[in-house]
């Protein structure tokens, strides 16, 4: 793949998503992505700051050492907000914390965040990079809000895989590109 491949001189929308387990390499293969596709992007990291929790400190100190410089950042709980002010090139990691920000609405106020977050990435002119981590494919969590975050995750994550235009699975520091080598469920 080559610059050439990612640039949106269209307009569409072009919508690059990337998951994987936890340290699969799924966020370095979305940085790689954006470097060799836009030169002014904003990084939208979706997570509190947690600055108490030293362990979480170093793991953001690590993505932030990885980031080119030019890179603008944006650190906030609040993606749909960030969409509609953000213009150009985003990568969003991870797309775990949207969930978390909603985790307590109800399914049908859930549901409604996710039309307006798909409608919104659907409408964007720049390309997006979207990180993505995989949950559930091992124990059942014996607590309501686990499986809450679980079931939400995937069914969110579903939904922007069918917008996207190149979907990457991110697996034990490999990537495979799913688009080529799989088929839509139907439903």
């Amino acid at each position: 793949m080559d610059k050439e491949d990612l640039r949106n001189d269209n307009k569409q929308p072009k919508i690059i998503f990337i998951t994987g387990g936890t340290k699969s390499g799924k966020s370095e293969l979305a940085e790689y992505l954006a470097k060799k596709s836009a030169d002014n992007l904003t990084y939208i990291a979706l997570s509190e700051k947690r600055p108490k929790d030293k362990v979480w400190q170093e793991k953001i100190s690590i993505h932030r050492k990885r980031r080119p410089k030019n890179w603008e950042l944006l650190e906030t709980t609040d993606l749909i907000n960030a969409l509609k002010i953000v213009i150009g090139p985003i990568l969003i990691d991870s797309i775990g914390g949207f969930v978390m920000e909603s985790i307590d609405k109800s399914n049908e106020k859930w549901q409604t965040k996710i039309s307006s977050l798909l409608k919104l990435l659907e409408r964007r002119e720049s390309i997006t990079f979207i990180v993505g981590e995989q949950v559930g494919w091992g124990l059942v969590s014996e607590y309501k809000i686990g499986n809450t975050f679980i079931e939400r995750l995937g069914e969110l994550q579903k939904n922007v895989t069918k917008i996207s235009n190149e979907n990457w699975l991110a697996l034990n520091g490999r990537a495979i590109r799913i688009d080529e080598i799989s088929l839509e469920i139907p439903t």
